[in-house]
């Protein structure tokens, strides 16, 4: 009688299909990506890298080379120097070469595209 009493009990408290850690808590368990999604749909991103530059290539399909320049100070001469940096991009909006883009940090998607375009600031003047 004391048995069945505690065997009602866990029922109660735990669900015997479900599978429990050490600590007798439910596991939650993920079965498809949508509850993988819904999962961490309240975590927050971590802040992504923006930078503006300018077009000055568009010979690859879906994929643009942009320009960014930066000023930085000179440690001796103090004196600033311009410093450039080429990224390439993935490009879903057509831009064109002289048009000035934003683009952010994105995972990698391929050996050395590492960015993507997210807003066509300027046009270029044809």
């Amino acid at each position: 009688m004391a048995e069945e009493n505690q065997e009602e009990n866990n029922a109660g408290a735990t669900d015997s299909n479900t599978p429990t850690t050490e600590s007798g808590s439910v596991a939650a368990e993920a079965t498809s990506a949508g509850e993988v999604n819904a999962a961490n749909a309240g975590a927050k991103r971590a802040h992504r890298s923006q930078k503006v530059g300018s077009v000055v290539s568009d010979k690859m399909q879906k994929t643009v080379v942009v320009r960014v320049d930066r000023l930085v100070r000179h440690t001796k001469y103090r004196r600033y120097v311009r410093r450039t940096s080429k990224f390439m991009a993935h490009d879903e909006l057509g831009a064109t070469v002289g048009d000035k883009v934003r683009i952010v940090e994105t995972r990698p998607m391929s050996a050395r595209k590492r960015w993507r375009v997210i807003e066509i600031v300027q046009k270029a003047a044809k």
